[in-house]
């Protein structure tokens, strides 16, 4: 079973990576998947929440950080040396490599798992932020396959871990916003009225 889901996922891989690249996505995707453009983006998206936005949604930024380590940790330290599996850039010849292969291990994708966990998170919390994290999140986690560093397989399951951890935190995120936050909101306006 495990040997035809691999190979599964290395024929989607090749599909991509190959088969469907073209000088669009050769331009995008290594701009798309970029750590640095990727940490830029999320601080200014964080400092643009701490500055314009109510209180409740400086709370936000705290669980969002929350999220962020937790998939990041969990995937990139804990399920990847578990796991071991190789990139596709260090065992397959005549691919698609756009970025440096780096020495990391492939299973599963930090960067599918981080930016579903932040889509997860803010599309549960802040609804009208949905569709658009959700497309984010998932060109993020394509773009691993695009540039050649990550099995579709390697993002799907990054996706569904940091969905998870998305989630779990949004649960309680809004257990604290209605326990804690509107309690004060509620005690504020009374305060003023």
């Amino acid at each position: 079973m495990l040997e035809f889901l691999a190979g599964i996922d290395h024929a989607l891989f090749i599909f991509l990576n190959v088969t469907v690249a073209n000088p669009f996505t050769d331009a995008l995707m290594p701009v798309v998947t970029d750590d640095m453009f990727l940490r830029v983006l999320y601080g200014a998206a964080m400092g643009a929440i701490l500055w314009r936005g109510d209180a409740r949604l400086r709370w936000l930024v705290l669980a969002s950080a929350l999220v962020l380590l937790l998939t990041d940790q969990t995937s990139s330290h804990l399920l990847k040396p578990l796991i071991g599996r190789a990139r596709p850039c260090h065992v397959l010849e005549n691919i698609n490599l756009l970025v440096g292969c780096g020495g990391g291990l492939s299973m599963p994708s930090s960067h599918a798992a981080n930016a579903f966990g932040q889509g997860v998170l803010f599309s549960l919390v802040v609804r009208q932020t949905k569709w658009y994290l959700w497309v984010f999140a998932a060109v993020v986690a394509i773009s691993r396959v695009f540039v050649g560093v990550h099995y579709p397989g390697d993002v799907f399951v990054g996706a569904v871990i940091g969905g998870g951890y998305g989630w779990l935190i949004a649960m309680a995120f809004r257990k604290f916003d209605e326990k804690y936050l509107k309690n004060r909101r509620d005690k504020t306006n009374a305060a003023e009225a």
